[in-house]
Parts: structure tokens; sequence; C-alpha cells
């Protein structure tokens, strides 16, 4: 007997994730220490003006360091989860729930830097959680797909070339 978790694909990038933690807290680190050497008293300072940067501009710094480092950790959005009903793809930008019977197919071109669910009318859906770049997990969830795919069309009329 199977469980019915065992019939959910779930997918999300996993290099990618890494690669945007590394970068995110490189970016945090750079802009914190910059801003740290703007508080530094610089030997021309003219007394009557004072500093040419205060707390203000270091916080500002900082800040804009969580910023950058929230957009790039916005890459990591990716996520593919499918049942035996429906699969729901979102990605960066947006995101998209279709029922299994109107997927003609998923596509995972040689080359291809992601996958793709190929819809009846011909529309593609890219699948940016499932990256070439992750190798065998995204072969095995494609392999998940495909076999979730097949068994919702199992008994009914394929669905046209």
């Amino acid at each position: 007997m199977t469980s019915p978790e065992a019939d959910v694909v779930r997918s999300r990038p996993h290099r990618l994730t890494i690669v945007c933690w590394i970068l995110a807290i490189a970016v945090i680190v750079i802009f914190s220490v910059v801003a740290v050497l703007l508080g530094r008293p610089t030997t021309t300072v003219d007394p009557e003006v004072g500093p040419p940067f205060g707390l203000g501009d270091q916080i500002g710094m900082v800040f804009l360091g969580v910023l950058l480092a929230g957009g790039v950790l916005s890459l990591t959005r990716p996520r593919i989860v499918a049942d035996a009903e429906q699969v729901t793809v979102r990605n960066v930008v947006g995101g998209v729930t279709v029922p299994w019977t109107l997927v003609r197919g998923v596509r995972f071109d040689r080359h291809s830097p992601w996958a793709a669910l190929e819809l009846l009318n011909d529309e593609l859906v890219s699948v940016l959680a499932v990256q070439a770049a992750d190798k065998h997990r995204a072969v095995d969830a494609v392999r998940g797909l495909r076999r979730l795919h097949a068994a919702a069309w199992e008994g009914k009329e394929p669905p046209p070339a």
C-alpha cells in the first residue's frame, strides 16, 4: 500500500538556492563593512561642515544591503508541487495551477536550462524549479512529473500530439 504522500512530486532549485544564500550573505557583509568605513573620520574634515557621512548614511547603507540580499533571495522562490489531479508551478514572478487533463506533456529538452509543461493549447509553462544544473534531482523530478501525467491520462484518450 502506498501513502498519499508518495504520489506527490515536490521540487525546488537546489544549487541556485545555495548560490543565492551565499551571495545574499556576501552582499550584507560587504554593505556592512562599507557602512562601517563610511563613519571613519578623514584627515581632511572641515570642522564647519562636519564629516561627509553620518550615522544615517551608515544605517542606510546596511538597509540597502539587506534590500539587495532580499532581491537575490527572491530567485529562490520557484517551486513545483504536483499530485494526481494537478500541478502547481510557482516561478520567480507569478505562478499557475493546471489540472493534468490540460497538460500535453512534460518537456525537459537537451540543452534546456529548465523543464516546461506543454499545455493542450500549445502554451509552454516554464518550470524554473526543475533546473538542469541540479542534474539527478532534476531528472528524478521530471520522471515523477511524467509518471503523474501518465497516471492522470490512464484510461482516457491520449492528448493530441
